[in-house]
């Protein structure tokens, strides 16, 4: 059940109350089918604890998260030992409850599986759904080990929903050659029709280079820079993004805590970006 009565803890600058909030911040803190490194089960509370070194100012958009949008920050859901069957029911429920109260759903994952239950949700609402998804690996399995609910097929589940030429992937550079050719036949090529559609974004940090960030369970050589994914991330606001994620911070892999605190910059930039893009 998705908290609308205040949180503990809440990431920086997000503490309006529910009612006024245009965005809803919440945690899915579930690793359960990661295939290489465990660990972004930790990363909601990492990023919350971490964002209080931050300035709520981004001066990229000349926007501040206390003046310029109202975030309610509902914390955590509680996902810990359970299947991934009922997680992802779990953050399907959260996110339908979002998107019918008429406000903009933004998850802190937690493993890529998921956006899974945020898509179920956000495709009931908005059939013509379209996605937008940062990654250095293609998640188009049809299994994975025999499991058709892992974090390397969610792209592929989120697929058998919406259909093709919908998903259109940025940053990939690893995955199996049947995974590729697949792609080059299911997938969107360009991004020109999804100007005016309903676009969820989901982003998975491990699309940028581990010098950069190290802090993931599967880190991939040869990815973005910061400044490469903030400049994409500023370009949403040409798109009706409806919702969106941001997944696979995996923090107790990177000690000096430079990977968190960039996910916690790349997530301020996301919550002021995606608050100027709905438009309904």
């Amino acid at each position: 059940m998705l908290n609308k009565h205040g949180n503990i803890q809440n990431f920086l600058g997000c503490d309006s109350d529910y009612a006024n909030a245009q965005i809803v911040l919440f945690g899915a803190p579930y690793d359960a089918t990661t295939s290489n490194r465990p660990g972004a089960r930790f990363a909601p509370a990492a990023m919350r604890g971490e964002s209080y070194a931050l300035e709520t100012y981004s001066p990229y958009i000349d926007k501040d998260l206390e003046a310029d949008v109202a975030v309610y920050d509902a914390g955590d859901l509680e996902l810990y030992g359970r299947s991934p069957t009922v997680v992802l029911d779990m953050i399907e429920q959260a996110t339908a409850e979002i998107l019918s109260d008429n406000k903009t759903p933004i998850m802190i994952g937690g493993e890529h599986l998921v956006t899974l239950g945020a898509i179920r949700a956000a495709y009931k609402k908005y059939p013509d759904l379209h996605i937008i998804h940062f990654d250095a690996h293609t998640d188009l399995r049809q299994d994975y080990l025999g499991e058709e609910l892992s974090h390397a097929t969610v792209i592929r589940r989120c697929h058998d929903l919406i259909g093709d030429n919908k998903i259109f992937q940025v940053g990939v550079r690893s995955g199996t050659k049947e995974e590729f050719e697949w792609r080059k036949t299911h997938l969107a090529q360009t991004l020109e029709h999804f100007i005016g559609k309903p676009v969820y974004f989901t982003l998975d940090l491990d699309v940028l280079d581990p010098s950069t960030m190290s802090g993931t369970g599967t880190p991939e050589a040869g990815g973005m820079t910061f400044n490469d994914l903030l400049n994409d991330i500023l370009h949403l606001q040409k798109f009706n993004v409806i919702g969106c994620d941001i997944v696979e911070l995996a923090p107790n892999y990177d000690t000096s805590g430079v990977s968190t605190a960039t996910a916690c910059k790349i997530l301020r930039e996301l919550i002021l970006t995606i608050g100027g893009t709905q438009n309904g």
